[in-house]
């Protein structure tokens, strides 16, 4: 076994058709929500999504927050700022933060709103939520929903068949139709959502993958691998990725018959760990 990762063979079969009703939505939409995993906030996300809203108004939801590293939750909020792009933290799986996403909208299109205000017009804001799969884009629906869908009514602008979810009296969320795929130009990308878990197990080889992880780890998170599987610096520091799973197996005696190390049950637990954050808040990208 290497300590490389094999090419990933991805078909975003549904782009052109997402590219062309995203197109399509925009007329009815105020601003666009991309959420990201913001434990890989680069490369959890479809890159032409920037060509597509065009000059949109735009907010991005750094989802799952909690489990991301605080310094660098930081240091992407900065990033977005710095390009004129509002962002916020959120958790979905714990709620928290969502409670910011209504007034941030609301507050980016504060200028919007008081035009239709001062015209004695009662607007409704109107979000296109996007995002690639296994980002919380449903999560943060629900969330904001509380599971129900907005009923299609024969209004101006509004087209039949689209996801409308009603979170307040005047705010209405249009769920993105198709799926956005992520460019695996880069298979650094790749193998970070395979890491998260947004691309499945069973069509990469777990070792490889847990290794090429332990690296990434060694590398920039070595204190959190030392203190999660009390080894020492020595067996972490300037180590592949499969000599410290080898460490790993041995230290938590995940032994074959024969004695030899069992680094497959290794790897399956190193990823549940590092999935479930018992290797503490780490960030990728």
């Amino acid at each position: 076994m290497s300590d490389g990762m094999q090419t990933i063979q991805w078909f975003p079969g549904h782009m052109t058709k997402t590219r062309r009703k995203i197109a399509e939505n925009l007329k009815l939409i105020d601003i666009v929500a991309e959420i990201v995993d913001a434990r890989i906030p680069q490369s959890s996300r479809n890159p032409d999504i920037d060509a597509l809203v065009l000059n949109k108004p735009r907010i991005i939801i750094l989802n799952k927050s909690d489990i991301a590293d605080p310094q660098k939750n930081r240091i992407w909020l900065d990033y977005y700022k710095k390009q004129g792009i509002t962002a916020i933290l959120v958790d979905c799986k714990s709620g928290k933060g969502v409670n910011l996403f209504v007034p941030t909208v609301k507050s980016i299109l504060k200028d919007q709103l008081e035009r239709a205000s001062h015209k004695g017009l009662n607007k409704s804001v109107r979000v296109m939520i996007v995002g690639i799969p296994n980002v919380g884009k449903s999560s943060f629906i629900n969330r904001l929903s509380g599971g129900k869908k907005a009923k299609v009514e024969d209004r101006p602008g509004v087209t039949m068949g689209n996801q409308w979810f009603s979170i307040s009296k005047d705010v209405e969320l249009l769920d993105t139709p198709g799926i956005l795929w992520p460019k695996f130009d880069d298979m650094l990308v790749a193998e970070k959502l395979a890491f998260t878990g947004a691309i499945k197990d069973n069509v990469l080889d777990v070792e490889q993958l847990a290794a090429r992880l332990l690296t990434c780890l060694a590398a920039d998170y070595a204190k959190n691998l030392v203190k999660r599987y009390k080894l020492e610096n020595s067996c972490v520091v300037g180590k592949s990725g499969l000599e410290v799973l080898e460490v790993i197996a041995k230290k938590r005696g995940m032994l074959l018959s024969g004695g030899k190390v069992d680094t497959e049950r290794a790897a399956i637990m190193v990823l549940d760990e590092f999935r479930a954050a018992k290797l503490g808040r780490i960030t990728l990208d």
